[in-house]
């Protein structure tokens, strides 16, 4: 070691102490650095508090000026009339709350006829409704809403990627370098999650407010008119050209933010494995079978709402029903080869303990195939696929690289545990009454002229009315998406607790362990972001589950 490079400083007892108090452990010069740069706030950060703190001053404002002016603040300032009006019917509204509920139970049906007239008498009220609904401004109103409450939530997740101090319950078993290099990777995620959020927002804004999208219908026909001879009659070709076009255009909007992701957030945390050309090469795959398969399934589609009538709800969720099968049953054998290699397990100890578990538990296993997902990320995985008796498990040759005979083991325990439990086919069966429903509330507004017309249709083209129709239903989306949510972390702890049956618990529990510290996962997520945005249970609490004593192994 030369003159120049002295050697580290030990630290004083005080100094210690200080830094044990501002990074929460027992202090580490390697990792410090790396602590300060999580617990640094950016511009993001200090954007986000300064729009926090001037709503907070704006409701304030709002307050002062109606207290002091009262109802002269509207005639004084006419541009405040709408906010003082609303705020105005808030005390209204909370005074007749009481005899709104004693009225709400006086109409409670007591019987079956009072139940059919009542139904009756909302779903008139209802169609009613829909002729003079303001179709424009409730989809901006839902839409800015849906936005605003997904916000908050991601803020709420990056304070917690901002702390230091590792939870209680994780300190055992992951190391404080480990930690902060999950929340940086987080943090990393979050910037580019808000920044692409607000921009897509702000595109759905400006489509909706300056009617871009019957722009492009009208824009597409006229091409298809002049230069294919195609006329309106033509709706369906018309269509399948629109659907075309917009596909083209949101891939590149949405290309800056893939590129960064790939190449910069994923990289930077030494995830990324893919080149230039491959990501490219993805792409082009990507969009070709979107046009070979989405054209002619959107065709058909149209085809059947169409000819079906008013119930073509039940002959377009049929229809859809088919071409899932269909695809579960064509992905893996034409699909997936054409973005991986897939090669058969080996012969070894691994295969030989994942056939002899398929063997105990009668699973159907027919291929046994390792992926190369390190082609294009260093992130593991492992799962089931396939129907009827003909079942493959497929393994990522990262999660081989990563853990052990009897952690992959485990694992493939934990998959074949939702085989066995059958929430495959539940969540299909979730999937397929969400899709019913869907249909059947776009049967309700499928002919209203009036929602095509508030967004500057003239005509009422189909594809054009499911698209509007689904910004209003993305609240409605959300909330089903949040429940289905629920319902899948249910069946991951159950899927943990099948895979610990089969004696596997500490094993299991390691892996999970590992795959979370590989794939700088979330390690203390905020709870409401948790339950609203992952599938999977935090880490934690699927520990936690392992941990339970009422649930032992099985002996045999």
């Amino acid at each position: 070691m030369s003159g120049e490079e002295a050697s580290p400083k030990k630290a004083t007892k005080g100094e210690s102490s200080q830094r044990r108090k501002k990074f929460g452990d027992d202090p580490n010069s390697a990792v410090d650095a790396q602590a300060a740069v999580v617990m640094q706030k950016g511009f993001l950060d200090d954007l986000i508090d300064g729009i926090q703190l001037g709503l907070i001053i704006i409701a304030l404002i709002c307050i002062i000026f109606i207290a002091v002016f009262g109802s002269s603040l509207p005639k004084i300032f006419p541009s405040t009339a709408p906010v003082y009006n609303m705020v105005m019917r808030v005390p209204g509204a909370v005074m007749n709350l009481p005899q709104c509920v004693v009225e709400l139970r006086q109409q409670i049906p007591t019987n079956l006829d009072e139940l059919m007239q009542l139904s009756s008498s909302v779903v008139a009220h209802f169609q009613e409704s829909l002729h003079t609904l303001p179709y424009k401004e409730c989809v901006l109103a839902f839409s800015w809403a849906t936005y605003v409450w997904e916000a908050k939530l991601n803020v709420r997740q990056r304070d917690r990627l901002h702390e230091v101090k590792r939870p209680q319950a994780i300190a055992s078993f992951i190391s404080r370098q480990v930690y902060l290099e999950a929340n940086s990777y987080g943090l990393d995620k979050s910037s580019l999650v808000l920044v692409k959020d607000l921009v897509n927002q702000l595109q759905t804004t400006f489509i909706i407010v300056y009617d871009l999208i019957p722009m492009l219908w009208y824009a597409v026909g006229n091409c298809a008119e002049q230069y294919l001879g195609l006329g309106e009659e033509y709706q369906i070709t018309h269509s399948v050209l629109f659907f075309v076009a917009a596909t083209l255009i949101s891939t590149v909007l949405s290309l800056p933010f893939d590129l960064y992701a790939t190449f910069v957030v994923e990289k930077k945390h030494g995830f990324n494995k893919q080149t230039w050309g491959l990501f490219f090469s993805d792409l082009a795959k990507s969009l070709g079978l979107s046009m070979v398969f989405g054209a002619p399934i959107m065709a058909a589609f149209l085809w059947v709402i169409g000819k079906t009538g008013s119930r073509f709800y039940l002959y377009a969720w049929a229809l859809l029903a088919v071409v899932q099968l269909l695809g579960i049953l064509i992905y893996p054998t034409l699909i997936q080869p054409l973005f991986n290699k897939f090669e058969p397990l080996s012969a070894g100890e691994l295969r030989e303990a994942i056939e002899s578990l398929a063997s105990r538990l009668e699973f159907p296993l027919k291929k046994l195939y390792v992926v190369d997902g390190s082609k294009r990320s260093s992130h593991s995985n492992a799962y089931v696929f396939g129907l009827f008796k003909s079942k493959r498990i497929v393994l990522y040759d990262t999660l081989i690289e990563q853990c052990t005979t009897e952690e992959i083991v485990a694992v493939v325990g934990h998959e074949l545990g939702h085989w066995k439990k059958n929430h495959i086919v539940r969540m299909l069966a979730i999937a397929q009454l969400n899709i019913l429903f869907t249909f059947f509330a776009f049967s309700c507004f499928i002919g209203e002229q009036t929602m095509y017309s508030s967004f500057g249709m003239h005509t009422t083209p189909i594809i054009i009315g499911f698209i509007f129709f689904q910004y209003l239903y993305e609240p409605l989306g959300g909330l089903l998406q949040f429940a289905n949510n629920l319902v899948s972390r249910v069946h991951e702890f159950q899927a943990d607790e099948f895979s610990k049956k089969l004696g596997y618990g500490k094993q299991l529990a390691s892996g999970l362990i590992k795959l979370q510290i590989e794939n700088k996962s979330s390690m203390n997520p905020d709870p409401l972001y948790s339950a609203y945005h992952f599938s999977h249970p935090p880490l934690v609490e699927r520990l936690n589950a392992l941990d339970n004593p009422h649930v032992a192994p099985k002996t045999e």
